[in-house]
């Protein structure tokens, strides 16, 4: 996988970028807007939800272990999360998301605090009329762009961690198909970004979420 690669800051991730294909557009109906909020919100606690569980998981000798991204240990999974989110949230929405402990020292913390207030963010029923304006991410419903730019990195690096600690590797199969159908007509701009490698061959039989990690270069 070529993002084996490093600590880079989205959106400039193609494969999350793509997920506006299948993103949920925040209409401009109040009542619409809100309940499209809202479906987002339970999407991202679903899919950070697991995440969170696979941190909790990691035994205490696990998060010193290499990781499928070149370079990483599992605990740089949980580093490059809470590095470049935080700053994506503040240029495009003005968040400024609370300061955890450092990812190196306590990485289940780290990974907690700022979860927690993304999905503060996501619950707060005053998210459905705000803006996410970002020079390179475009403009979009704020709910929209953490559900394009964040929630799909989180559930393919919830199969990076898991893999890294030796912990179980299972995502969830819907969001897997989600992501999938939406990255799939992207491929040549997936390779041609730099992040990721060449599409590991798997068999037509395989399971939704091989396929998906397979095409976004990793090994699975």
């Amino acid at each position: 996988m070529n993002e084996t690669t490093s600590h880079d800051h989205h959106p400039d991730h193609a494969a999350e970028a793509a997920q506006a294909a299948t993103t949920i557009d925040v209409p401009a109906a109040p009542d619409e807007a809100a309940a499209a909020t809202a479906a987002i919100a339970d999407r991202y606690r679903k899919v950070a939800g697991r995440f969170t569980r696979a941190v909790a998981e990691v035994p205490a000798d696990g998060w010193d272990r290499p990781a499928p991204c070149d370079g990483w240990v599992t605990r740089d999974v949980v580093g490059h999360l809470v590095g470049w989110v935080p700053g994506l949230l503040h240029a495009g929405a003005g968040l400024d998301l609370p300061s955890g402990p450092s990812f190196a020292e306590d990485p289940q913390s780290a990974w907690t605090t700022m979860n927690d207030a993304i999905q503060a963010v996501l619950d707060d029923p005053a998210t459905a009329d705000r803006v996410f304006a970002h020079p390179q991410a475009g403009q979009h419903p704020l709910a929209a762009a953490i559900d394009m730019f964040v929630t799909g990195d989180v559930l393919v690096h919830t199969w990076d961690l898991a893999r890294a600690a030796g912990i179980d590797e299972t995502i969830d199969a819907d969001e897997a198909q989600r992501m999938l159908s939406g990255v799939e007509p992207m491929d040549e701009m997936l390779r041609a970004s730099g992040h990721y490698g060449p599409r590991t061959p798997v068999p037509d039989d395989a399971d939704v979420q091989t396929k998906l990690l397979a095409f976004l270069g990793r090994r699975p």
